[in-house]
Formats: C-alpha cells, structure tokens, sequence
C-alpha cells in the first residue's frame, strides 16, 4: 500500500538547505521555524517540499488549516474572487463579502441575541479591538485572563500573554491595567484536592481580586481561552467556565472568549463555547476561519460592538475580500461535511492510541484533550512531574525526521499537541501516529509493571 509520506532525502534536503542559507540572510531570527524544510505544495493533510520529501500535516499550521490544506471549493471561490477584484478597502467601498460573512457569523456564534461583526487581519489584532470595545462599551480600564494564556504577539495581547520565553522576555513596558489569575491545571493540582476543589478555589481567587487589587466596577473584561492552546491544551471543566461566566454577568464585565485556536470544529462543536454550554458577550477568531488566509473576527453584543463611533475600529486591510471569500466557503464546507463532527472521531482515536503510550512509557504524565485538540505531557517521572522539555523536542525532531510535523506547547515547553486537518483520513492519521509511537519507542523508558 502507497504510504502518505516519502522521504527521498534527509531533513533537510539540498534545495532546503540552500534556501535555509537564504533564510538565515535575509530575515531575523525572531520567526520561529519547526521543520527545517520549505514547502513545495500542499493537499489535505500533506505537505510537499522542495526536495520531494511528503510529510503527514500534525501541526496544521498552528490550528490554521481545520478545513485542510488547499481546500478544492476554497481554491476555486478566491480565485473567482481574484477576477472580480481584489480589495477596494472595506472603509473606502464596502463590498457583499464582508457583509454575507458577518451575517454569518453572528447566526453560527453561539447564543440568540442581537450580534454584530467586524473584521481584522490577524488574532492577536482581535484581540486587542475586543479589549478596546470592553473598554469603550464599560467606561472601566482592568482586563484580567489567566496563567498560561496566550492571546498574541502586539502589545496589549501580548500583556495579556502568560509566558515569558519566547513571548516577553526584554520587550517591556507592557500595557497598564491587565492582570493574570490562576486558570484549572488538574494534572498539578495540589495534593488531595479535587478537580472540583481547584475549581472553586480559582473562582475565589477571582471574586478576590476584586476586593483585593481591582474593584469589579472598575474592571472591563475578563478573556479566556475555553482551552487554553500555547499553555498546553489545558482544558478546564465546564463548572469553572460557566462561573467564570457567571461572575461576569454579575458585576456587569464582559466576558471575551478567545477562540483563535478553538474555533471552527476543532474541539467537535464548531465553537469551543458551544462544548461548555456558554455564551460570551464577546468572541475573537481567526486562524481556521479561511483555509490559511489572512482574517480575523471579533463578534459581539451589538450594544457592546456599537459602543464604537465611526473611524474608532477597523484597518485598512481588515476583511479583505480574498479572506471573506474564503471564510464564506470554509464555513459551508465545514457544515456541509460535518468537519465538528469528524473532530469528535479525531480525537477518539488520538486519545486512545495516547492512553496505551501513557500505559506504555514511564514519562507520558498526562494525556488530555477535547475533541481533536488532544495533547500528551511528558515528564522525566510520574512522582516528581518535572518537566521534561528536552525529551519533547526529541520527539518532535525525530518525527520531522521520518515524515511527520508535529509541535509542543506548554508553560514548561513539555507538550505535543495535535492540530492535523479536520480532514485527514484514517489512513494518513493512522500512520502519523504509527511514526510518532516508532519514535516515541526510540526515546522513551517502558514502565516496570508492579
């Protein structure tokens, strides 16, 4: 039977290493680079590249490609697009695109009430118009999210951001008035406390806050990954979503939920919020909602997204046609091929291939995941739970290396996440994980059975 990778070079190959030369020229450090090969094209769950190694698509360009790599319908509708026009600017003459997607949008986000849509380039960009709003609509200036959280690279998403290295280090001042609580971590719960106790415990912490650092009537929004991705897919029960939802609601502070990486099927709902049965006041998205164009959404309340007078959001670039275009079809593709659902039998077979490794290896500590945003940690011992982030960039060079791209994530840098297309066949999955197990065998300790 034909494998779905090849390689016919090592990693690199000569073409790669030529452009790499070029690379290291001409462009900074700064951007980071997980495989150290270029792409040539791209199809499904595959990935070409210029010397013709294929590689099995683990990463999915950070959760960017649900929809798959060069999606036929989504191919198709931009290039119709591309013969119509290309971007007369949104704020210089509107265009249906724009208008049909925010329609769409504010049916498909969760919740009933009137919502209102606009639309931005990138999820950190999002990010920072959600806060503005929050800030607008209450007259308040705190914004609180959560350790471990990530929200992006600008300035104010990245004061929200929890993790120094890479993210912070040496790059401050960072923006006034944003502060950080304790989010569910129930692998390194403290001992003898239920995930129910740390719940409630960090729910205190919050309605603490208040009382010890910011008053609620000065605080604008609270923001949250329902799942947190960069952290290390890190997944809270639904008890401590719901109250940190309902804190807000009490004190009149608007919830953001940032469903950057969450959004769009990845969890088997089409939004991570429909999974804990929540409705945010305001929603960030970007990544998969285009097949990998450019685009971001922020959707909300329409008395919060209206609290904005003319000129005071948008961009030049934000909801460009080409990226509206894209989105309008990925959205029917995903209903159309019930992608949420297909999530949910991802994460199925991921999970169950992970709990026998964690059988199997003394250093899996913890596999978790919902839907197909599944996640292993790995650590040096199971009494200890040390970090172990040597051993995790192993794994993945060693899966880099016969076929397959896969990255970590995490606090402590000691996670392998799994972000493959919402389209991969059981096939392709099936040998992705075939590839990380074989690697896995090279790298890690059997458990002594007792």
């Amino acid at each position: 039977m034909k494998r779905n990778y090849h390689l016919q070079t090592s990693i690199p190959g000569p073409k790669s290493r030529e452009l790499i030369e070029r690379r290291n020229r001409n462009i900074p450090k700064g951007p980071f680079n997980t495989a150290m090969s270029f792409a040539s094209s791209a199809e499904g769950a595959v990935i070409t590249d210029v010397d013709g190694n294929r590689f099995i698509d683990f990463a999915g360009a950070i959760g960017s490609l649900n929809a798959g790599h060069c999606p036929p319908s989504v191919t198709e509708a931009v290039k119709n697009q591309l013969d119509r026009y290309i971007h007369p600017c949104f704020h210089v003459m509107m265009y249906e695109p724009y208008v049909a997607l925010a329609e769409k949008l504010n049916d498909i986000t969760p919740g009933e009430h009137h919502k209102k849509t606009f639309f931005l380039n990138s999820g950190a960009e999002a990010v920072e118009n959600a806060v503005k709003l929050a800030r607008k609509y209450t007259g308040r200036k705190a914004v609180v999210s959560f350790e471990r959280g990530f929200h992006g690279r600008t300035y104010m998403a990245m004061s929200l951001t929890s993790k120094v290295k890479p993210y912070k280090y040496e790059f401050g001042p960072f923006v006034g008035e944003t502060y950080k609580l304790p989010f569910p971590y129930y692998y390194r719960k403290p001992d003898g406390m239920t995930d129910r106790e740390l719940d409630h415990w960090c729910l205190n912490r919050l309605e603490t806050f208040f009382l010890s650092e910011v008053s609620w009537d000065e605080t604008a929004a609270v923001i949250m990954e329902p799942i947190q991705g960069e952290g290390g897919f890190v997944n809270p029960g639904r008890e401590f979503v719901k109250g940190v939802k309902d804190i807000c609601e009490k004190y009149g502070i608007v919830f953001i939920a940032d469903e950057v990486q969450t959004g769009f099927g990845r969890t088997g709902e089409m939004f991570a919020c429909d999974y804990f049965g929540i409705v945010p006041d305001v929603m960030t998205m970007s990544k998969s909602i285009a097949a990998g164009f450019p685009i971001s959404a922020v959707t909300g309340r329409a008395e919060i997204m209206d609290s904005a007078g003319a000129g005071e959001i948008g961009g030049t670039y934000g909801g460009s046609p080409l990226g509206c275009t894209a989105a309008l079809e990925v959205i029917r593709l995903m209903e159309e091929s019930r992608l949420p659902q297909r999530a949910r039998q991802i994460g199925e077979k991921v999970t169950k291939r992970f709990l026998e490794w964690q059988d199997r290896f003394e250093e899996v500590g913890d596999v978790r995941g919902i839907g197909a945003m599944t996640a292993i940690e790995l650590v040096t011992d199971r009494n200890s739970k040390t970090p172990d982030k040597p051993l995790t960039q192993r794994i993945i060079q060693g899966c880099i290396e016969n076929g397959l791209l896969i990255m970590g994530a995490g606090l402590y840098g000691n996670v392998l996440r799994i972000l493959s297309p919402l389209v991969i066949t059981d096939d392709e999955l099936e040998e992705g994980l075939t590839i990380m197990e074989n690697v896995m065998t090279q790298h890690c300790t059997y458990r002594k059975k007792e």
